[in-house]
């Protein structure tokens, strides 16, 4: 749900919805749940469920679905959605494997697994991966003994005769990159922008801060087509943009608030199409939503695609659907109007996850997906989120979620990043400009979003951006923009143990913890790390990213990082300019927000 005021626009479901809406995302490992066995013969303790899969003997097995191998589940609840979650094998014996569109499935140690297109599930498992099999992913090595003689025969879902077994030469596969789309689509990573009432001259400062920033576009969130507010608006932003040759703006278009149908589109985009600034890949202008998975495939195509067209505009359409049911799987099969695809909630841990770091098994997914069809992935990134209104108080984790997506987005190759966001100061995560007049509406927002400047982690985020964008695939290749350490600290301003916290939904997942990331030259580097004075750990530096959540946040002062150079110099540091409390000073506000600091030269 989002919340409507000229002045501001906020991003979010209500927590209750949210946590409903990722069940079926995430869930917790629960002993006989997971993916099945994929094998003729079932081993010892275990049954067949047909179909050449085998689960648990204490399971019950599930029906396929959307490409999937059965589903283990220990009662006769269908448990599948929680197993597309958090991916595991039903038997920790077994190896878990990514195949066909990252769906996943289960071998026995000392087989691999492979898919082909012509399958109509994940994948299937043999002694090497048999001519015209495409190498599945091994996501977790089983606890089981390497299986012996010879290996079952590699199991055909789709019927007939299946393709030889190889002999033996490897007990592992090594992980396939899909392929890119065609079309020479240069990477991009944009802002998510939450289009407000603003003046011209915010507008020219916020396209002049994104651009230095290192943002290719801003993704202007906008859910209202007539009102003047937003109207001007847009105009001031493209006006802005229009006065560069290197910032672009595409318009992302809010259906959450069912203000706008796929047929209301076409009129109102084609008066900024032709703009110098729009963004366009092979010269057709990008258009993204946030929601609008109530609208299916045809109605997007006759309402949307088809009206753009007689107007000589070809819109590439990467819309966030990722609430649409059955999400991720089979998806792009289910929406061929779209060119690519977005997801919005996968840049954090699902609510009710505890604290577990962040699953980049979605991205794998639909990224697959998207380049079996030649179309594109743009991935999500964000800091966390925090929000504490009337209508809703939730927390989505923070820690080091940050450079975590950043590791796993250079490990994917996405063809775009959509950071989340530059100025949504109602979820927090806003990492440019929050101006005054945006979210006067709103006191709830400005009593944790005032004096709770986020510009810091522009110092991680422009490095990543340029890393990314060279098509450097781990993160040892982020370097700094000069001889110097780049970096940020950010932490929590409130204990944990606060008595409001249980005001805060899913506050499960926070922890008391100093948190850095901090870009590095080269190695012989020191990263020192403190709370109320109090040295909590020093960690040895690596060239490139190095980032760490350090428990044992205390109350009071001088909560810092030091960098120390070989010679054991302070050459960087960075000092939060806020104490941390014990309890609340306000007992109408939980402040989960983050104090965030740049490195600065010591």
């Amino acid at each position: 749900m989002r919340l409507s005021h000229p002045a501001y626009i906020l991003g979010g479901l209500a927590p209750g919805a949210l946590s409903v809406a990722l069940q079926s995302l995430h869930g917790r490992a629960v002993a006989g749940q997971g993916w099945s066995l994929q094998s003729a013969t079932c081993p010892a303790n275990s049954q067949s469920c047909g179909n050449g899969s085998c689960c648990p003997q204490t399971s019950q097995c599930q029906a396929t679905g959307n490409g999937e191998v059965v589903a283990c589940c220990p009662n006769s609840n269908n448990c599948r959605g929680s197993v597309e979650g958090s991916p595991t094998c039903a038997d920790p014996a077994w190896s878990l494997w990514a195949g066909q569109y990252g769906n996943g499935f289960c071998c026995q140690v000392g087989l691999v697994g492979a898919y082909s297109s012509g399958q109509s599930t994940a994948g299937s498992c043999a002694s090497s991966v048999p001519a015209g099999y495409t190498a599945a992913q091994l996501k977790t090595q089983g606890t089981g003994s390497p299986t012996g003689g010879n290996p079952p025969p590699v199991v055909s879902p789709t019927g007939g005769n299946p393709p030889p077994v190889a002999s033996p030469t490897s007990t592992s596969a090594t992980p396939s990159q899909p392929s890119p789309p065609a079309g020479g689509i240069a990477k991009a990573v944009f802002a998510h922008y939450m289009v407000g009432s603003m003046t011209q001259d915010e507008a020219t400062q916020d396209v002049r801060d994104a651009r230095s920033a290192g943002f290719n576009a801003f993704a202007l969130n906008t859910h209202d087509i007539s009102s003047a507010w937003a109207v001007n608006a847009l105009t001031y932003l493209f006006n802005a943009a229009d006065q560069t040759t290197d910032f672009k703006l595409f318009i992302s278009f809010d259906m959450s608030w069912k203000t706008i149908t796929p047929s209301d589109i076409p009129a109102f985009l084609v008066n900024y199409t032709g703009r110098a600034s729009y963004y366009k890949v092979n010269g057709n202008p990008f258009v993204s939503t946030y929601f609008g998975q109530d609208f299916t495939s045809d109605q997007w195509n006759t309402g949307f695609r088809q009206p753009l067209k007689t107007r000589n505009v070809t819109p590439f359409f990467v819309p966030d659907f990722d609430r649409w049911p059955g999400y991720p799987n089979n998806f792009v099969n289910s929406y061929p109007v779209i060119d690519g695809a977005f997801s919005w909630e996968s840049a954090w841990p699902a609510p009710g996850s505890g604290v577990s770091p962040v699953s980049d098994s979605i991205d794998s997914n639909v990224l697959q997906q998207t380049r079996a069809a030649g179309k594109v992935y743009m991935m999500p990134l964000s800091s966390f989120q925090f929000k504490y209104m009337s209508d809703g108080k939730w927390y989505r984790i923070g820690e080091v979620n940050l450079p975590q997506r950043m590791e796993q987005i250079l490990a994917l190759q996405p063809d775009f990043v959509e950071f989340l966001t530059w100025n949504d100061a109602g979820e927090g995560h806003y990492i440019g400009n929050v101006f005054p007049d945006a979210i006067s509406c709103c006191p709830d927002i400005q009593s944790y979003a005032n004096n709770f400047d986020h510009k810091g982690w522009q110092q991680l985020v422009k490095p990543f951006m340029d890393a990314y964008r060279n098509g450097a695939t781990d993160s040892s290749k982020i370097m700094p923009p000069s001889s110097s350490p780049v970096g940020t600290l950010w932490y929590r301003t409130l204990l944990t143990s606060a008595s409001c916290s249980s005001t805060v939904s899913n506050h499960e997942q926070g922890q008391d913890a100093i948190n850095y990331g901090v870009i590095l030259p080269s190695s012989g580097y020191t990263i020192n790390v403190y709370s109320n004075g109090k040295q909590l750990g020093s960690f040895p530096g690596k060239a490139g990213l190095n980032y760490q959540s350090v428990l044992g946040l205390q109350t009071g002062g001088d909560q810092r990082i030091d960098i120390l150079d070989s010679s054991n110099n302070k050459v960087a540091t960075a000092t939060g300019t806020k104490n941390v409390l014990a309890q609340s000073l306000d007992s109408t506000l939980c402040n989960w927000n983050y104090e965030v600091v740049g490195l600065s030269s010591a």
